[in-house]
Parts: structure tokens; C-alpha cells; sequence
């Protein structure tokens, strides 16, 4: 059997970066270019992915003709709503909602940004739909054991009714079969690709990303610092223990905006490169 075919409701999550969407077009060619009518391609927005991910989501959907849905966290109501290329937060107003009402920052032992902005707003979709039980495609290469292991270990991934499957890791695909198949391409997503790695990708200034990738981030383009070094300083509850910092193990990101200003002043670069980078099943692309 094709690694790439599916029975039976299926969520395709596509997170807007070059490896699920690699996984999205080999899932279509398995079915001769058009998915079964009960298998849907979810992304959920942040509102903190870079304006090149929301072209490039929408420019999948449309060259290829598959309709993909856009998924948002809301606060209240249901939790979530559908949203598309135009009306998609762009600000990270998501992000922003679910830490005002949490009253504390995800981090790299308590992520619930993943959980709350991205796995469940899936599953909300799917169960509007009226599929109490479905296969969630998660676009993870073979190159990547931990994250497999993971998913092994957890297919549901904690959630009811849902079995998580890895078709690119079971049919061997790795970083360089991907970067091979956009290299290819008639289109591909606008930011860089540096070894198969696209550290833009994801959320800006994800606090799994390493610190030399948020500090080159920064340095790029300071704006991006400034909210999530706001987030930091927004948080005035007393009661969570290192709950007003997304990383414990660093400086700060208004410390890390503040130095790369230095740097950049002193040297016109960022500082040297520190590997604190964590991996994340369900973000990371």
C-alpha cells in the first residue's frame, strides 16, 4: 500500500512549511490529484508565521487546487474559528489571547501554545465535521528519530479519537528528498532553506528555536523581538514559577533584542552561536 494513501476521515496538518507541504503533494498524487471527500487539510494560524508561510499556504491550495481550511484559537465561544489568506492574524492577536487568559508563557516543558493554537484547533474542525474519530497526517521526515519516537510512543498525542500516522518517515523521506522536490517546483515557500532547515519558519521567534537562530532573527529585522518581549513583560502573576519568561535557561527576549542591537552597533553581526534549540513534534518543519 502507498505510505501517502488514507481510508476513512483524515486531518492533514499542514503547518505552512516546505516539509508538510511535500507530504500534502505526495498525499494528492496518491490519490490522483484529488483527496477523498472525507480528508481535509487543516492549518492553524498563530498569527505569528511570517507573511511568506500565508503566501505560501494559499499558494498550495490554489495550484494545486485543494481546498485548505485556516484555523484560529479564539478565547471564547467555541475556541476556534475558520478565517483564509485575507482575514488571518497577522500580529499574533491568537497568541496573544490564549496567554491573557492563561496569565502565565508556554515553555519548553509546559507547551500549550502547540496544544491550544495548533493540535486541538484541528481537532475542533474535524469534529464540526462530525468525525469523532479520525487519522491526523503530521508531516515528520525519517531523518528525524526523536520526533518519531515520540509519536510512536503517544500516537493519540493525548487526544481522543485521534491516531497520529508519519507517511513520510514510514516511506523514508528525509530533508534532502524535500529539498529536492521544491528545488524542482514551478513555486516554493520565500524564505531561506540553509541545509534543509528554514529557520524562519514556524512562529518568528519560537522559544524552541536555538538562541543564535532568534538572535540572527532579530538582528534581521528587530521588530520581531518586540512582541514577544512584551509577552515576557505582560505577565504579572506571582503565583507561576518562572511563568513570565518563555525560557528559563537564557536571557530574556528583551534582553536578546537589546543585545543584538549592541552587537550590531559594536560589530554589525549577532552574537556567536549558542545550541539550545529544542525539537517540537508538532510545530516544527
Amino acid at each position: 500500500m502507498n505510505k501517502f494513501e488514507v481510508s476513512g476521515p483524515t486531518c492533514i496538518s499542514f503547518s505552512g512549511g516546505r516539509t508538510s507541504g511535500y507530504m500534502l503533494w505526495l498525499t494528492l498524487q496518491a490519490h490522483g490529484g484529488k483527496l477523498p471527500p472525507d480528508t481535509h487539510v487543516v492549518f492553524a494560524n498563530t498569527g505569528k508565521e511570517e507573511e511568506a508561510t500565508l503566501r505560501f499556504v494559499r499558494d498550495c491550495g490554489e495550484r494545486w487546487g485543494v481546498p485548505i481550511v485556516w484555523v484560529e484559537y479564539r478565547p471564547d465561544g467555541d475556541g476556534w474559528a475558520t478565517v483564509d489568506f485575507d482575514t488571518a492574524s497577522r500580529h499574533g492577536e491568537p497568541f496573544d489571547a490564549l496567554i491573557r487568559k492563561r496569565n502565565y508563557l508556554p515553555n519548553p516543558v509546559a507547551r500549550f501554545c502547540t496544544v491550544d493554537l495548533k493540535i486541538l484547533r484541528a481537532v475542533d474542525y474535524m469534529r464540526s465535521l462530525g468525525y469523532d474519530e479520525h487519522e491526523n497526517l503530521v508531516g515528520i521526515r525519517a531523518d528525524e528519530p526523536r520526533r518519531i519516537a515520540k509519536v510512536r510512543a503517544a500516537p493519540s498525542g493525548g487526544t481522543k479519537g485521534v491516531e497520529r500516522r508519519m507517511p513520510l518517515a514510514d516511506a523514508g523521506i528525509t530533508k534532502w528528498d524535500v529539498m529536492r522536490f521544491w528545488q524542482g517546483n514551478d513555486f516554493d515557500l520565500a524564505l531561506p532553506n540553509i541545509g534543509g532547515t528554514t529557520m524562519h519558519g514556524n512562529c518568528d521567534l519560537c522559544f524552541l528555536k536555538n538562541s543564535a537562530i532568534v538572535m540572527s532573527l532579530i538582528s534581521e529585522k528587530p521588530s520581531r523581538g518586540v512582541w514577544w518581549a512584551a509577552k515576557e513583560h505582560s505577565i504579572t502573576n506571582p503565583g507561576i514559577v518562572n511563568g513570565g519568561t518563555f525560557r528559563s535557561d537564557r536571557p530574556s527576549y528583551a534582553a536578546m533584542l537589546a543585545f543584538s542591537k549592541a552587537q550590531a552597533d559594536a560589530f554589525g553581526h549577532a552574537a556567536a552561536e549558542i545550541e539550545d534549540g529544542i525539537e517540537c513534534v508538532s510545530c516544527t518543519d
